[in-house]
Order: structure tokens, then C-alpha cells, then sequence
């Protein structure tokens, strides 16, 4: 499995996104980063700056600056805020972190791109390519040949099939179902699109639209 952005050694870890995923991820932290490393939340809410979550300091994101050993994970669940913190960390030199909960049943032919997180219970199994800073949430399958685009979201519990590419800032609602494409033709999620929790994608999915149900329908 290639990991991006986990070669160095990462003394403090930023969780950028204190609400109940970045809490998770916390949790996720702990399980996959060796002993001692610190971990702290930041955020853009001056108020919530003030205090500490689950017994860990609450930094102002405005205020994170590059110091050595420190790394940062996007926590955010929407898509286009964590595209946009992404690029906030970006300018100012602070290096995504790539999280993969030990738990993870993988092969060691998957590509993970930086800043993204895998959470437990969840299986790859070969030839997929997951871009930046995307989330597979609790408990998804992910099967071969799968190409998954930066800013992507998959919920808890989602089943993606073989020969199937999503695109940049998708979001696929906990429990759906993506059938199988295949090598000559994959299934394809078009950039911004939606699927609706627990819907069954059965065919292409037009860029920045919804489907719902089972069978998918577009609904907007």
C-alpha cells in the first residue's frame, strides 16, 4: 500500500475540524500514530478556539504556522470547506497527513494521496487510486480498479464495485451502493456530484447532480 506524506517522522498532529468526524479522526489518530505523538484540534471559530474537546487544545486555524514535526488532517465533512481549508494549509507550508486506521484490510496495490483517511472497518482490495484529502468513513468496501478523485467523501457503510471512478468533490451518502463498471467502459461519478444515502448507482452519474434511490434517479 503507498501511503503519500507519511515518510517523515510527525511529532504534533492538527486535526483541522473539531465536530463529531474530527473527534473520530481523533479517535483514529491514537490507534494509528505512534506513542507520544501530540495531537490538538484547530479551528476558524474564534469561541471554540478558547477551550479544549476531549481533553485537547482547540487552536485557531488562522494562527497555525510550519514548525518541524508538525502535520495536519482535514476533518471537515463537506467537501468544498475541506478543499478550501486544504489550500489555507497549503499556503502556509503546514504538510497534510495521510491517515489509515490499522484496522484496514488493504492489498499493497493502493495508492493513497495526502491528507486522506481511512477509518476502520473498511476494505480495499487492488488496483484503486484514492487522491487528496478524501474520506472513507466507518465500514466501506472499495473493490479493483477504483479511481477516487481529491475531496471526495464516502460515508459510513459504502459499497463501491469494481471499474468505478468518482470524481473530484463527490460525496456518496451512507449505505449507497455503486455497481460495477467495467475495463472497457468503468461507471463513472461526475465531479460535485451527490448520492443519496442508501441509493444503488446503476449507471453514469452527470457532474454536480443528486440521484437518489433504487435505482438511482436523478433528483436535481
Amino acid at each position: 500500500m503507498q501511503v503519500a506524506n507519511t515518510e517523515r517522522n510527525v511529532q504534533e498532529l492538527v486535526i483541522v475540524g473539531c465536530g463529531g468526524f474530527g473527534r473520530e479522526v481523533a479517535w483514529l489518530a491514537r490507534s494509528a500514530l505512534p506513542k507520544g505523538v501530540r495531537l490538538c484540534f484547530a479551528a476558524e471559530s474564534a469561541h471554540i478556539a478558547q477551550y479544549t474537546i476531549d481533553d485537547l487544545p482547540v487552536l485557531r486555524l488562522e494562527e497555525l504556522a510550519p514548525e518541524e514535526g508538525r502535520a495536519a488532517v482535514v476533518a471537515i465533512a463537506d467537501c468544498n470547506a475541506r478543499k478550501r481549508v486544504a489550500g489555507l494549509l497549503e499556503k502556509v507550508n503546514v504538510p497534510a497527513w495521510t491517515l489509515v486506521h490499522p484496522g484496514v484490510l488493504r492489498s499493497e496495490r493502493v495508492r493513497v494521496g495526502g491528507g486522506s483517511i481511512i477509518c476502520a472497518g473498511s476494505l480495499l482490495t487492488t488496483n484503486i487510486d484514492i487522491g487528496r484529502h478524501v474520506h472513507v468513513n466507518l465500514a466501506c468496501t472499495i473493490g479493483h480498479d477504483v479511481v477516487i478523485g481529491d475531496h471526495s467523501t464516502l460515508a459510513p457503510g459504502v459499497r463501491v464495485s469494481g471499474n468505478v471512478h468518482v470524481g473530484t468533490g463527490v460525496y456518496i451518502g451512507t449505505g449507497a451502493t455503486i455497481i460495477n463498471g467495467t475495463a472497457h467502459k468503468p461507471l463513472i461519478i461526475g465531479d460535485g456530484a451527490v448520492i443519496a444515502a442508501s441509493a444503488c448507482v446503476t449507471d453514469d452519474v452527470e457532474p454536480q447532480s443528486m440521484v437518489a434511490g433504487v435505482p438511482a434517479v436523478r433528483k436535481r
